[in-house]
C-alpha cells in the first residue's frame, strides 16, 4: 500500500481513529515520566541551582517549535506538488501548536536566562531568529484566516512557509553561524562530550519524546477537525445551491 493513499481524507480518518488512543496513552506516560523524573528526582546544578530544571520544558518546546515548522514545510511542499488536501490541512493544523511551543520556549528561556545573563531578553542571534519565527507563525495563521478560498490560502501559506524556513534554520544553527552571543550551544549532541550530564540527559530524552508524542496527538486531532470542518463547509455550499 502506498503512503499517498493516506492522503485520502477517508483513509486518513480511519487510520487515525485506530492510532490516536495508543499515541495518547504514550504521550501521557512519557510526559509524566520525563517531567516528574526531571523536576523531582534530579539534583540542582552546582552553578545554576534549581533553575537548570527548566531545561526539561525549554529544550523540548524549542526543538518542537523549529521541527513543527519543518513539518509544515514538508506538508506545504507536498500540497504544492501533489495537491493532496490532507497535507495542506495538516500544515494548517500544526501552526497553532507550533506557535504555542515557540511561546513556551521564549517564556521559559526568559526565566532561565535572567539569573544566568542578568536580563530576561538579549538580541542574541538565536533569540532574535526565534522571535522572528514566532512572528512568521502568527502571520501564517493570520493568512489562512484572511483568505476565503481554501486552495488559494494553502498556496500562499505554503510560499510563506518556505520563506519562514530560513528563520527556522537560523534558530537552530545561529550559534554555529555566529560565534558571539549569550545563548549556549546545543544541549543535545551526537558528541557525548558536548551534551548535558546523564543525570539530566536521560530524563530530558524522555521529556522530548513526550513533547513529540504530544505534538503528534494534537496535530492528528486538529487535522481530523479540519477535515470535518471542510466537509461541513462543502455540505453547506451544496445546500445553498439547491
Amino acid at each position: 500500500m502506498s503512503l499517498w493513499e493516506y492522503a485520502n481524507p477517508t483513509r486518513f480518518m480511519r487510520l487515525t481513529d485506530r492510532v490516536l488512543p495508543y499515541v495518547t496513552v504514550l504521550t501521557v506516560i512519557c510526559l509524566l515520566t520525563g517531567l516528574t523524573w526531571g523536576f523531582f528526582f534530579t539534583p540542582d546544578d552546582y552553578k545554576q541551582g534549581s533553575t537548570v530544571k527548566i531545561i526539561f520544558i525549554h529544550v523540548p518546546s524549542a526543538m518542537m517549535a523549529i521541527n513543527i515548522w519543518v513539518m509544515m514545510l514538508v506538508a506545504s511542499l507536498v500540497w504544492l506538488v501533489r495537491r493532496h488536501h490532507v497535507s495542506a490541512l495538516a500544515a494548517r493544523a500544526a501552526a497553532p501548536i507550533g506557535v504555542t511551543m515557540t511561546l513556551i520556549a521564549l517564556f521559559t528561556g526568559a526565566i532561565w536566562g535572567e539569573p544566568m545573563w542578568g536580563t530576561y531578553w538579549a538580541w542574541d542571534p538565536r533569540l532574535t531568529a526565534f522571535m522572528i519565527l514566532f512572528v512568521f507563525y502568527l502571520g501564517y495563521i493570520a493568512l489562512w484566516s484572511a483568505i476565503e478560498d481554501q486552495d488559494t490560502a494553502a498556496d500562499l501559506t505554503s510560499v510563506l512557509c518556505m520563506v519562514g524556513s530560513v528563520f527556522a534554520l537560523l534558530s537552530r544553527y545561529a550559534v554555529n553561524f555566529w560565534n558571539q552571543g549569550l545563548h549556549q550551544g546545543a544541549s543535545l549532541s551526537m558528541d557525548a562530550e558536548q551534551h548535558v550530564d546523564n543525570t539530566y540527559y536521560l530524563p530530558l530524552l524522555v521529556s522530548i519524546a513526550g513533547f513529540v508524542l504530544l505534538f503528534l496527538t494534537l496535530v492528528l486531532l486538529r487535522t481530523r477537525a479540519e477535515i470535518r470542518s471542510r466537509r461541513i463547509s462543502a455540505l453547506i455550499a451544496q445546500e445553498r445551491l439547491r
